[in-house]
């Protein structure tokens, strides 16, 4: 039996995951803050996780896996959003989320079981603070509440980092009301202007690290199998989320494995908002497809960092148009009742999600499928094809339409390929090669057969 093996961040080692209940599998991962269209790295941990959460639901059954994926509509940048637009917060937010949620679904990521918003948890929010001061692991000062750091020993454990260390290399805010530096609020006053509630301490809005914490105990429970999230969510954000997780909890672990993928970058430097280097999923729609980009995306494993670019897409095409070339070569093979994904791909998922070494399954399932003779052999790797293509996200359209490609000049390529087809009956074989090299030129490539031409896009 293939075991799974996923690397935990804490522990800095790959082993064997073992749920808590196999009959209840839980992992949550941090969301998007809805203030933006979402760009190109954002979209990485939402694909990275998709894939483990369509593994995790192979191999435990799909009502046996459980997964949250947040909704951050209450921060700072989205007031600043609001206040520069001019547009309600309610309307940036709902907006934004809508978007993502499109975005992610042209992407072919599936939704989560749960979406929880953040603002729809500020009772929850609340009723965790209580308990973290009443045990003494937070302080009111100044219409904040804040999280006393140095009363927990365990912090920095995620980051393999000490304290002192993390906060040297962090931009922290050295308020006059923090007893410590590294002390984080849980709780803001809210100024007339800006989004809040009526809580024990004023009226005022939670800080970011609470809100998942007291989402993940709501929807998942208090330790959770899978927590994940990107590479620079580790610290401060995932940090702080399990110190105030475990002082709420009487010390119990939040999560037992800590997953983070690594960044996206453009010529090397971190995809980033602020930096301005980024592509939004939306115009990349615009000229490739969702599943061109998924490929480009699982191309990497996880945790490395990827460089995105033109070429990098460009080669996912062409790898895809190679694969939906042998589905359509199998399209009179009829799929067989109870297909099942390889064994060697599914082992090769298995291996901490490894996705590039699961892409060398599935060219090695069509190189099969291509020199296979036997119907039945056929059939079999067409099983394994598509259900193996689909716990990645992939191989999920028509052969025929997708080697077409949109379809727009459709009608043109087809006379062009009838002209051939005459010119070559008429002996015409330089008309036949000039109309040949033309589509060569344009993208498209014809394979002749005993049935007559056909084309595809990509060459």
């Amino acid at each position: 039996m293939i075991t799974l093996k996923l690397h935990n961040t804490m522990t800095k080692a790959k082993a064997a995951f073992e749920p808590t209940d196999p009959k209840r599998v839980t992992m949550y991962v941090c969301g998007p803050t809805v203030y933006s269209r979402p760009h190109i790295g954002n979209a990485r941990p939402a694909l990275v996780f998709d894939v483990l959460f369509r593994l995790l639901r192979h191999l435990y059954g799909e009502e046996h896996v459980v997964y949250a994926r947040n909704i951050t509509d209450i921060d700072d940048k989205i007031n600043a959003a609001s206040q520069e637009s001019g547009r309600s917060i309610s309307d940036i937010t709902k907006e934004m989320a809508d978007i993502y949620r499109s975005d992610m679904a042209e992407l072919g990521v599936l939704p989560p079981t749960h979406e929880p918003h953040a603002t729809a948890h500020i009772s929850e929010i609340i009723a965790m603070i209580k308990t973290l001061i009443n045990s003494g692991n937070a302080y009111e000062a100044d219409g904040h509440v804040l999280f006393n750091v140095p009363g927990f020993d365990d912090y920095g454990n995620l980051s393999h980092r000490n304290r002192h260390d993390l906060i040297a290399g962090a931009r922290v805010d050295v308020a006059p009301y923090k007893k410590d530096p590294a002390d984080f609020v849980l709780w803001k006053p809210s100024t007339e202007d800006l989004p809040g509630w009526e809580s024990p301490w004023g009226r005022g809005r939670p800080g970011w690290h609470i809100e998942c914490s007291a989402m993940i105990e709501k929807h998942l429970g208090k330790t959770i199998d899978i927590h994940g999230g990107g590479h620079d969510l580790i610290f401060p954000h995932h940090e702080n989320e399990i110190a105030q997780s475990r002082c709420s909890h009487g010390g119990v672990d939040l999560a037992r494995v800590w997953m983070h993928n690594g960044f996206l970058t453009m010529d090397k430097d971190k995809m980033s908002k602020s930096i301005g280097n980024i592509v939004t999923v939306h115009e990349l729609t615009k000229t490739h497809s969702g599943e061109t980009i998924r490929f480009a995306m699982l191309s990497a494993h996880y945790r490395q960092p990827l460089d995105w670019s033109e070429e990098l897409l460009a080669q996912a095409k062409k790898t895809l148009d190679r694969m939906y070339g042998t589905l359509e070569n199998l399209s009179e093979i009829a799929l067989p009742a109870g297909a099942e994904p390889s064994e060697a791909f599914i082992a090769a998922l298995s291996d901490d999600v490894n996705t590039p070494k699961a892409l060398a399954e599935l060219s090695a399932l069509c190189k099969a499928a291509n020199t296979a003779t036997s119907d039945v052999e056929r059939a079999k790797l067409k099983g394994h094809l598509a259900t193996s293509g689909a716990l990645l996200g992939l191989l999920q359209n028509d052969p025929s339409a997708w080697l077409k490609g949109d379809g727009n000049d459709d009608q043109e390529i087809d006379a062009l390929v009838e002209a051939r087809k005459i010119a070559r009956a008429n002996k015409d074989f330089t008309e036949s090669d000039r109309i040949r090299d033309d589509l060569t030129a344009r993208g498209i490539t014809l394979e002749d057969g005993a049935d007559g031409t056909k084309w595809r896009r990509g060459l």
